[in-house]
């Protein structure tokens, strides 16, 4: 099967990435398209594809800056030339992958993270740090922007023959903005790299995001802060200036790390908290993975995933019902009323249902499954 595959941007790699590379594995000889390319930033499967890039590879501090690239990445998908004899396109798509235009008469099956959170009804959270420039001429101009591309990412839509969601969560933003349905194939976590280990809990919580608005690492922040524990916050991007301003004595701003260094940590801290209204969430089940409690905003993603205990029930975490230092700080109160309550072993086999063999056979079934339709 001949097929070209879409990814939005290739500068890091996260749980979009980890997905793409199941793909660059099973087919290494499929054509890798991007917007942009930044050279050794992801894993060796994704760099021996032959990857094509958009006209903004060329702009100079696009690999850093691409964010700000916004108004122009439609054109810049659009322009990505799939060539006329594959028999099947896959988009990985949180931007504007899924815009691209395949060959006529070839499916085009979209691998949806979320339709443009920034763009959607997301918005006030990714510019949650963003309240100085309300009211303002550049908020008009933002604002003006990014009303244009949700028009342009609506009417893209029929580009796709097929949306596969990465949760029931995603299905139902799918079915909200495009009017489309959808089949859920959750994302993988490597359950054989992130194991239990044997070293003792201690008293630190810990956070692992990507420093960005919508991540709310600034409510883990002030409730450590409120109850004095101690928090490590792993990860790097814009907020971090910002949040290490916001952060207390017990507070650690530990950077990016390594997988092996994200690894120890999920086995030694006391809870991972998670108050992102997150797509899915992939950190979560790594800490589960590891028998890690997880502390988690019980909307999103993290609803499909964390069992939370109750006063007879054990779990895998709590819980909290607000994006507010308040709500999270009595969380945190109560796990530590309530850490009996949660099973490491039942964190493991919760975390064992999202497989990294269990993702590609449903993926790959999936998509030779539409293969086959076409050509009959």
């Amino acid at each position: 099967m001949k097929i070209a595959l879409v990814h939005d941007w290739l500068t890091g790699m996260r749980g979009g990435e980890k997905c793409l590379e199941v793909l660059c594995r099973q087919f290494p000889d499929a054509r890798l398209f991007t917007l942009l390319h930044a050279a050794g930033s992801t894993s060796a499967s994704i760099e021996r594809m032959r990857i094509t890039t958009s006209f903004l590879q060329r702009f100079p501090g696009a690999r850093r800056h691409y964010r700000y690239l916004l108004p122009l990445m439609p054109a810049a998908v659009e322009r990505l030339a799939i060539p006329a004899d594959v028999e099947l396109v896959v988009s990985f798509s949180h931007a504007v992958a899924k815009g691209v235009k395949p060959p006529p008469g070839v499916p085009h099956v979209c691998y949806c993270f979320t339709p443009m959170r920034y763009a959607w009804h997301r918005r006030a959270d990714y510019f949650v740090g963003c309240g100085r420039l309300r009211n303002t001429p550049l908020s008009a101009a933002r604002n003006a922007v990014l009303n244009h591309v949700r028009r342009w990412d609506r009417s893209t839509a029929d580009r796709v023959t097929h949306f596969v969601a990465i949760s029931r969560t995603v299905a139902g933003r799918i079915a909200e903005c495009y009017g489309r349905p959808s089949t859920v194939i959750y994302p993988p976590v490597d359950t054989r790299f992130y194991t239990p280990g044997d070293a003792r809990r201690e008293d630190f919580y810990l956070c692992i995001s990507a420093l960005v608005p919508y991540k709310r690492v600034d409510l883990a922040i002030a409730a450590c802060n409120r109850l004095g524990r101690r928090l490590v916050i792993i990860g790097g991007g814009p907020e971090h200036g910002r949040l290490a301003r916001l952060a207390g004595p017990t507070v650690t701003m530990a950077g990016r790390l390594d997988d092996r260094q994200l690894r120890s940590h999920f086995r030694r801290a006391r809870a991972l908290l998670f108050p992102a209204n997150e797509d899915f969430g992939i950190v979560p089940l790594e800490a589960m993975a590891c028998g890690a409690p997880v502390l988690a905003f019980g909307r999103g993603g993290a609803t499909e995933t964390v069992i939370a205990a109750d006063g007879s029930t054990a779990g895998t975490g709590l819980f909290f019902d607000e994006q507010t230092p308040e709500s999270l700080c009595r969380a945190i109160e109560r796990f530590e009323r309530r850490r009996d309550r949660i099973e490491p072993a039942l964190a493991r086999r919760q975390a064992e249902r999202f497989t990294l063999e269990r993702f590609e056979r449903e993926l790959v079934d999936y998509l030779q499954e539409v293969a086959s339709c076409v050509s009959e």
